[in-house]
């Protein structure tokens, strides 16, 4: 398998995933700043121009994270990172999905990139702070699905993976606070040797 990923991007995620489950693979690094995500050698891979990008085994490719996710842990029995029973599997896929949906594309989206939901430059402070609002309220409603539980569903599974980089993102780049359990999950995952591994490899250990 190749990865195909950008430091410290929603990659990390999957980048931790892999590690956790141990089989061999390939990381590619995609420099985002200098548009590599938009030459023909990455679009060649993946039209649409981001990460994570995944190429299988079979020469297959795969993108988006939950899809990714999802079948890393599917593929993968040995490493115990699929949720047991349907309903478990159902949490894990909702976390995941809100993570990448509403914490990222819906918070983060307009915290980084206001300008793309302002129609002028005056509004983007606007934006900034909806995307700040949009994102606390998300850690509220994630902090009480981690209450009395180490982990998204109990066990460590690939849920947590979309969690830890979200988070990180609201600690490493804006300097933020995680409330309680939400805050636990994060020293947690900062401690499994996965995470150290992949954050020694993208340069931000």
């Amino acid at each position: 398998m190749k990865l195909f990923y950008a430091p410290g991007a929603c990659s990390i995620g999957i980048h931790v995933l892999l590690e956790e489950i141990g089989k061999p693979y390939d990381a590619e690094l995609v420099n985002l700043r200098e548009g590599a995500q938009f030459k023909p050698e990455f679009t060649a891979v993946n039209p649409k121009s981001k990460v994570p990008t995944l190429v299988k085994d079979d020469g297959g490719v795969l993108t988006e994270y939950p899809a990714i996710a999802t079948f890393l842990a599917a593929t993968s029995p040995e490493a115990k990172v699929m949720p047991q029973g349907a309903e478990a599997l159902a949490h894990a896929l909702e976390v995941t999905d809100f993570c990448v949906a509403t914490m990222h594309m819906q918070g983060f989206g307009r915290i980084f990139r206001p300008s793309n939901f302002a129609p002028t430059e005056a509004d983007q402070e606007a934006v900034k702070a909806r995307g700040i609002e949009i994102f606390e309220k998300g850690l509220g409603w994630l902090d009480q699905q981690l209450a009395g539980k180490d982990y998204v569903c109990g066990a460590f599974s690939f849920a947590d993976t979309a969690l830890f980089y979200v988070c990180f993102w609201w600690v490493a780049r804006l300097n933020r606070q995680l409330p309680a359990n939400v805050a636990a999950h994060y020293a947690r995952m900062n401690a499994r040797p996965a995470v150290q591994r992949t954050m020694k490899a993208e340069g931000l250990a």
